[in-house]
């Protein structure tokens, strides 16, 4: 049987919201972007469908002040019986089951349509003027035997990275205290290494740096190159918040890019951190010879990930001479547009996750920047410096910030309820199955 029923979820009550049952009592959901089964009418399934709206005697400030968990984990289990929302004529869903094809139609929309539904589902699920501010501090520098070929840190390019050693303890402690002053929230820290294997002396002064900056009341990101799950667990209990791992690009133009890690090192990697409990953070660079189809499949092995990465930072390849991308002629550049459509896309096909402006920042306008929000971005790095290619300075990201009309995401705390759900725009369809009964 299917009908239409009024309810009033827990976490709903919790912020002090009602909700109104939609007067039709049957389902219509124009699936735009979504192709997911619809049940039979033998399926003994409840479609509540309803239109989320304030308290009578809320404002709308006061409404979105209202914050949901931190936890990535905690902040989906409130919406796991939630299968669509719609909005001006968009419908968006978190699905695992994407295909390549149904990515690529959306990549391929044209540019004001895909602008239009990706901004819509971003309003959808988040407050698109709350901006995630995270600094990234590389605590080891060059001398990594990988043979990435995007990369000045790797011992097979001659560039103008020079091998440091790891940073002392109170060093990294120095850096995420400034950083923090100049208002980010999250601090990250990278080593230019294959892997932490038996670096039993660095990795405990790593989870030492880790318990530091959660002192600091910072949320804590590391990448480390691969994990082994004994490692991703004790980083996880010494505060890590979350791990940065990039696929960079498709399966099949991965070995066009690296040989010596394998696309499958990558994704155990992955499944270790997930385990642990830690967010997961995982994207890709934009420019490293790929096509449009590689660009699909790296969206596609994303949003078919058992749980969608907390964060997926979409980066511009910054070219290093030296380097076999940075000294190829034939490597097109990656513009504002590419930029906006990847972006996009990530956001339509995962809509809870965070889309983090990444590397190459630096070489767009705050103009170019603007549509890179629009399209769903939500997080960004900031400082001087990501590892080895320069950023935007603090300064000029908070006079940015003023003229967007953005604020930083607090740490430690989750996102805000999105507006548009917390004033009655967004119309919610939840599927609940019925209890068992038995005789």
């Amino acid at each position: 049987m299917i009908s239409s029923t009024a309810r009033l979820p827990a976490f709903a009550t919790a912020l002090g919201r009602r909700f109104r049952p939609s007067s039709s009592t049957t389902r219509v959901l124009a699936r735009a972007m979504s192709t997911a089964p619809q049940p039979s009418s033998s399926q003994h399934v409840v479609i509540d469908r309803y239109t989320t709206s304030p308290p009578p005697t809320a404002s709308a400030s006061a409404s979105s002040a209202a914050r949901l968990p931190n936890d990535v984990h905690l902040r989906n289990a409130i919406y796991e019986d939630e299968e669509a929302r719609e909005m001006g004529g968009v419908t968006a869903t978190v699905r695992h089951d994407w295909t390549k094809q149904e990515i690529a139609d959306i990549y391929s929309l044209p540019f004001h349509e895909l602008m239009y539904r990706a901004s819509t589902v971003h309003r959808m699920y988040w407050d698109p003027s709350e901006v995630q501010q995270c600094t990234l501090l590389s605590i080891k520098t060059g001398g990594c035997t990988e043979d990435c070929s995007y990369c000045s840190q790797s011992t097979r390019h001659k560039t103008f990275v020079k091998p440091t050693p790891t940073m002392k303890v109170q060093e990294v402690l120095e850096a995420a205290r400034k950083a923090k002053e100049a208002g980010s929230t999250r601090f990250c820290m990278g080593a230019a290494w294959r892997e932490l294997g038996n670096k039993k002396n660095a990795f405990g002064h790593i989870l030492e740096m880790v318990r530091g900056v959660n002192g600091m009341g910072l949320e804590v990101c590391c990448t480390l190159g691969m994990l082994n799950a004994e490692q991703a667990r004790q980083l996880k209990e010494a505060g890590l918040s979350a791990y940065n791992h990039n696929l960079d690009t498709s399966p099949e133009h991965y070995p066009n890019v690296i040989t010596t890690r394998s696309y499958e090192d990558r994704l155990q990697t992955i499944a270790n951190v997930r385990d642990a409990g830690i967010s997961v953070c995982c994207g890709g660079i934009l420019g490293l010879g790929e096509q449009e189809a590689d660009r699909v499949g790296l969206l596609h092995v994303l949003a078919t990930l058992p749980e969608h990465p907390e964060s997926v930072p979409i980066n511009a390849l910054v070219a290093v001479d030296g380097t076999p991308l940075g000294d190829a002629d034939e490597i097109d550049l990656v513009d504002a547009f590419d930029m906006a459509r990847m972006i996009a896309t990530a956001r339509i096909v995962m809509p809870r996750t965070m889309v983090r402006l990444s590397a190459g920042r630096l070489s767009f306008s705050h103009a170019e920047q603007y549509l890179m929000f629009q399209a769903g971005a939500n997080s960004i790095f900031n400082g001087d410096k990501l590892l080895t290619t320069d950023n935007p300075e603090f300064d000029e990201d908070r006079a940015m910030f003023d003229k967007f009309g953005f604020r930083g995401k607090p740490a430690h705390k989750g996102p805000l309820v999105a507006p548009a759900e917390s004033t009655g725009q967004v119309h919610i369809t939840r599927v609940q199955a019925p209890k068992q009964e038995y005789a």
